[in-house]
Formats: structure tokens, C-alpha cells, sequence
């Protein structure tokens, strides 16, 4: 071992299932310049979609199927969503709290249980010293892998009547419903794109709803073609798609989608799901936690603000939400999405891109490094 890896802080990654999730996990680990570890966990089937409560536990997980979680213990574990961060609060309590977590992304639990809690602009996190605000998430694009997909589904889509739309379908998410009328709006859609001469292509996902899919797989125009997400699926078009498609209409509840899109710098537009009653007032609710969080600018009203955040924070009368119009926003101003697929348009503006920025703030939680304990 060379004596720049010995004396470098031990830093696991903790990893589950989904693949997105990991992505920003795997871009960042690099960028801070120390050696790393990788724990894969297997989430128990009964938890893959029901949601544990978060506690410092591994009872979710499949132990036997995970890599093992066991001294010595980490300096800094990097982790992100529900299940891994659990993972994760338990790996802190066994190393009696020498072990520093990051986590990336909106957390499930107490954000004072992490050192550092790092989330993109759909995240409204209060004005706290543990709290780290970037614009998109960290995920990295593998445009090799892109280009892999386009050029084996090549002949398949090079034929289709143009504009070739992908049309990248998720599933319900606070504040929004997959009812009804988002699924009409859905099938609106898929008319417009084939009266318009060009081939709709949808893609689901592991969130659509069983009744969206039947209603869709019954009611397409002719002339669309249809991908249905299984977990085993083989052949997926999706990769191809990015890369392939003359624009992408992605439903406004995956991040993660819209940001591979923007990514690549391809023509995309978002389409909004439905929000019910209950859905206005809880997005009520979050853009006023926006507004209160957003504490930039200076003068005494600011820090009134400021004051008013922590305070609301500290008494749990407001803790961290996710602002989906507040992302769009973000999107549309910056030139990166259309707000409709009459809109759809090469983007125009720079992807901000905040990884150096993230991994300045997880050295900082280090620095000085001392070299691990005897543990």
C-alpha cells in the first residue's frame, strides 16, 4: 500500500438496487481523490417497495446475499436513499459514532443523523451547517453505453416515420398522481405526435402503475411503439432512445430521467402529472418550504428569514421537501427543457454541473484527516 492510500481515509460506498441512485454515488466517490470500497446490499423482497421505517437497523436487508458490513469500521460512508442510509445510521452506531456519513439526496429520516446531506434543486433543505444545496444531481452519463445502444437498435429506429418521440413514463410521487386524466393526457400525447406523421415510443418504468400500463397498452394509437418495464426485461429500448429519438417527453415525477435527458443535451419536454386536492395543498406546502429555505441575498429581512427557517426546522414544523415546479423551473430558465412537446427544442443553455462543489464540502467534513483509530 503506498503511503498516500495508507494514510487516506477508509470510505465505503453503500449501494442497493437502484441503479440511478448509484449513479451519483459512483461520480462522486472519485472526484474526492482517496481509494474506496464498494458494499452491495440486497434489500429484502418484502422491502423492495414497501418503505421501512428509518432507524439505524439492517433488518431490511438480506444479509446473507450483501457484502458484509464489519470492522474496521469507515472513516466516511457515502450512501444514498431510504434503504442504504439505514444501512449506513447502523454502521455509525457500531463504530460509536467515529464513522461520518454523507448522504446524497433527499433524506428519509432526521437530517441532523448525517454529517452532511447533499441535494439537488428538487430538494428544499433548511439553512443548516449539515446541509449542501447543488443544482442537478451528480448522476454521470455513460455516453459509450449510449452509443453502444443506439448503434445495436440502429436498424430498428433508422426506418420509423420521424420525429421519432420517446415518450419515458414513470409513476406517482408526492405531489402527484398518476390518475385518470394525466393517463388521458398521456394518450393525448401519443395521438399528437402520430396525426403529426412521427412514431411515439414508450418506454414504463418500475413505478407505473399496473392500471396506467393496461390503459395504455389498450387505448395507443396505431403507429406507437411500446415498452413494458419488468425487472427482467430484455431488449430495453431506453438507452437507445436517448441517444436515437429526435426529442423526449418525460414525465414530470422522474428526476432521474429528466436528468440523463438534459444530460446528453437532447430535446426534452416535460409533462405534468395530475395533482387532486390533497396534491394542491401538499404542493402548497412545498413551495413555501421553498420560499422560507431559500435564504440567498443579504439585508435584515434575509436574515429574518434565515432565523424563521432554522426555527421552523428545529421544531419540526418544517424538515426537508422536494419542490418538483421549483426542478422544472430550474429546467425551463436555464434553457434545458420545454414546458410541452409543442415547445420541444435543442437546449440552449449551459448544464450546471456541481460535482467539485460536492466533493469540496466531503473533504471539508474530513480535513484535518486523522488517521483511523485502532477500531
Amino acid at each position: 500500500m503506498s503511503d498516500a492510500a495508507a494514510s487516506s481515509p477508509r470510505v465505503w460506498l453503500l449501494l442497493a438496487d437502484k441503479r440511478g441512485d448509484n449513479a451519483q454515488v459512483e461520480a462522486l466517490a472519485p472526484a474526492l481523490g482517496w481509494p474506496f470500497e464498494r458494499k452491495n446490499l440486497t434489500v429484502r423482497p418484502e422491502w423492495t417497495v414497501a418503505k421501512p421505517k428509518v432507524a439505524a437497523s439492517l433488518d431490511h436487508l438480506d444479509l446473507e446475499a450483501s457484502d458484509a458490513l464489519a470492522p474496521p469500521w469507515p472513516d466516511l460512508i457515502l450512501t444514498i436513499g431510504r434503504r442504504p442510509s439505514m444501512a449506513a445510521l447502523w454502521v455509525k452506531r457500531a463504530s460509536g459514532g467515529h464513522t461520518k456519513l454523507v448522504l446524497l439526496g433527499k433524506p428519509s429520516g432526521h437530517m441532523t443523523d448525517f454529517d452532511l446531506v447533499i441535494a439537488s434543486a428538487e430538494v428544499q433543505l433548511p439553512p443548516v451547517p449539515n446541509a449542501a444545496s447543488i443544482a442537478l444531481p451528480l448522476m454521470r452519463i455513460d455516453e459509450a453505453d449510449v452509443a453502444r445502444a443506439v448503434a445495436a437498435w440502429g436498424p430498428r429506429l433508422d426506418a420509423l416515420p420521424r420525429p421519432l418521440i420517446g415518450v419515458l413514463v414513470g409513476g406517482p410521487t408526492g405531489p402527484f398522481a398518476f390518475d385518470a386524466a394525466a393517463t388521458q393526457r398521456l394518450l393525448g400525447l401519443l395521438r399528437q405526435i402520430v396525426q403529426r406523421g412521427g412514431t411515439p415510443y414508450v418506454t414504463t418504468s418500475r413505478r407505473t402503475p399496473p392500471d396506467v400500463i393496461a390503459a395504455l397498452e389498450a387505448q395507443r394509437p396505431p403507429g406507437t411503439l411500446w415498452f413494458r418495464w419488468t425487472p427482467d426485461a430484455e431488449e430495453n429500448p431506453y438507452r437507445a432512445l436517448l441517444g436515437a429519438a429526435d426529442g423526449l417527453v418525460v414525465t414530470g415525477d422522474s428526476i432521474s430521467m429528466l436528468v440523463e435527458a438534459v444530460k446528453l443535451r437532447r430535446p426534452v419536454a416535460i409533462l405534468p402529472l395530475s395533482t387532486g386536492p390533497l396534491g394542491r395543498l401538499d404542493e402548497q406546502r412545498r413551495r413555501f418550504s421553498h420560499w422560507l429555505f431559500d435564504v440567498r441575498g443579504e439585508g435584515p429581512w434575509h436574515g429574518v428569514r434565515r432565523a424563521l427557517a432554522r426555527a421552523a426546522f428545529q421544531r419540526g414544523l418544517l424538515t426537508h421537501t422536494r419542490d418538483f415546479t421549483a426542478f422544472y423551473e430550474l429546467l425551463f430558465t436555464s434553457g434545458l427543457a420545454a414546458r410541452s412537446f409543442d415547445e420541444l427544442a435543442p437546449p440552449t443553455g449551459e448544464i450546471p454541473d456541481d460535482l467539485e462543489h460536492a466533493a469540496a464540502a466531503v473533504r471539508a467534513l474530513l480535513a484535518p484527516h486523522r488517521s483511523p483509530a485502532a477500531r
